[in-house]
């Protein structure tokens, strides 16, 4: 049995049942391409042509979704004519689900055919040059959650030791930093610490965080691009900071705030992501 109580057979087994209630849905569409899009970032979705939506409250196994700004939805359908799934919101450890059971939605994607996966976040800002509303493609990661999702009996198809040297590919990263000049979207670049919340850090830990060099920090992400390393998916992503880390602004922190934010730059992140998207597959075709 795993941390979550489950043996690595039963998790083999929820995913391919949820992966063919999804293709029962989907029909014969071949997603290239996953993603998660986190708080207030979901709008994406309504970006899809020929889409189909299905709330997740009708998928076996899928974990649930409680926060203001994830819908619960997983659509399906075409991105700038690629073939992909989106996530419109995620499930988080903090509303109780372990590593394992909230990164399920990753290999029901990775059951369907995906060979990259793009995750996206809100974040609060650590370095002193960012600020609310800036995008961030994530560089680099810091688990700080005190949970793996692969903790436990290996799952048939994953790596037991996942290299995480390029946890988020470079050749992806290259493509995103291009694509941003292109579109004329700026672009900061970072490391993501992730946190296992609810609670906003002190102004003590974001100093710490600050000096183990992260750039900013949020309460997701990182458990799902460590599955998606242990299936052999190639990640990137990008931050949306929504508010200044506790302690370098005077003002409170606020969910409000963020959604608030996430709105506002949410024309400048769907373009991003929707031009990337555009030129992946020519990516995916190299080694």
């Amino acid at each position: 049995m795993n941390a979550d109580g489950v043996g690595a057979t039963d998790v083999k087994a929820g995913v391919a049942e949820a992966a063919d209630a999804v293709r029962s849905r989907i029909g014969d569409l071949e997603p290239v391409v996953g993603l998660v899009l986190g708080s207030g970032l979901g709008s994406l979705g309504d970006a899809f042509e020929e889409a189909v939506g299905i709330p997740y409250e009708g998928l076996p196994h899928w974990p649930p979704v409680g926060v203001a700004g994830h819908s619960g939805t997983l659509v399906a359908g075409f991105l700038q004519g690629v073939p992909a799934v989106a996530l419109k919101g995620r499930a988080h450890l903090y509303e109780g689900h372990s590593a394992g059971v909230a990164t399920l939605p990753v290999r029901v994607m990775a059951a369907l055919g995906i060979r990259a996966l793009f995750v996206s976040n809100a974040a609060g800002a650590i370095n002193p040059d960012f600020e609310p509303g800036d995008l961030m493609l994530i560089s680099d990661h810091l688990n700080l959650m005190g949970q793996n999702p692969l903790t436990g009996p290996v799952v048939a198809g994953d790596h037991r030791f996942p290299d995480m040297t390029d946890a988020y590919d470079s050749t992806l990263r290259n493509l995103s930093r291009e694509t941003a000049v292109s579109a004329g979207v700026p672009l900061k670049e970072g490391v993501y610490a992730g946190l296992l919340g609810p609670s906003y850090e002190t102004p003590a830990e974001i100093r710490m965080l600050e000096r183990v060099g992260a750039d900013a920090v949020g309460m997701s992400t990182v458990p799902e691009v460590i599955v998606a390393g242990a299936l052999g998916l190639r990640c990137f992503g990008v931050s949306c900071m929504t508010n200044f880390a506790a302690g370098i602004s005077p003002e409170p922190l606020s969910h409000t705030d963020v959604m608030e934010v996430t709105e506002r730059v949410g024309g400048q992140f769907q373009a991003l992501v929707c031009s990337v998207i555009g030129r992946i597959e020519s990516v995916l075709q190299e080694p």
